[in-house]
């Protein structure tokens, strides 16, 4: 899928890139290596575009949005509560009996949220913002992406200046971790 264009394009192309890793994994043998590689794909997907939104979506929903704060607030407790889930994925094996359960409840989470963004909360960003805002602010969330972490880390910041500086350094432990782990697949 193409990214790139405004906020709303990029992050709503990320909404479909998880959607199909969902697809993905519903299709594969349950308790396969696949499974939990798909698994551990989409957990990387959602990390990325959490860090991003909180680093850039969110801050600017709370400035352009009448009842901003609240909306950002809700939507930094659907991340919570998504991160807590992929948390308890992360160290279980695919044929492990919770393991469905828990990809269950994720991908419940997950649409609900995606839900509410594409409604309502796009739907009065695109209102409120000059489009040239929401280019700058598609840029920042690429940017954001490529440095984020790609695993979940429960307690960390999830509000800017130290989300914005303590993300960068655990994306980099992230990625060198991933890299030596999978070295020998």
């Amino acid at each position: 899928m193409a990214h790139g264009g405004d906020v709303i394009n990029e992050l709503t192309t990320d909404h479909r890139e998880v959607d199909d890793l969902f697809d993905q994994i519903e299709r594969a043998e349950p308790g396969s290596p696949e499974r939990r590689n798909l698994t551990d794909q989409l957990t990387i997907e959602l990390v990325r575009h959490s860090v991003a939104e909180e680093e850039y979506l969110y801050p600017a929903v709370r400035r352009h949005l009448q009842d901003g704060n609240t909306l950002a607030d809700k939507e930094i407790a659907d991340h919570g509560r998504v991160e807590e889930l992929l948390k308890d994925l992360e160290g279980r094996d695919a044929a492990d009996p919770e393991f469905n359960y828990l990809l269950a409840q994720l991908r419940t989470e997950v649409e609900a949220h995606v839900r509410d963004e594409e409604t309502h909360l796009f739907v009065q960003l695109q209102a409120a913002c000059a489009p040239g805002e929401l280019d700058r602010l598609g840029g920042n969330v690429r940017s954001a992406k490529r440095l984020a972490p790609v695993r979940p880390h429960l307690n960390t910041p999830d509000a800017p200046p130290a989300n914005k500086l303590l993300a960068p350094g655990a994306g980099l432990v992230d990625r060198v971790r991933y890299f030596f782990a999978r070295r020998g697949e």
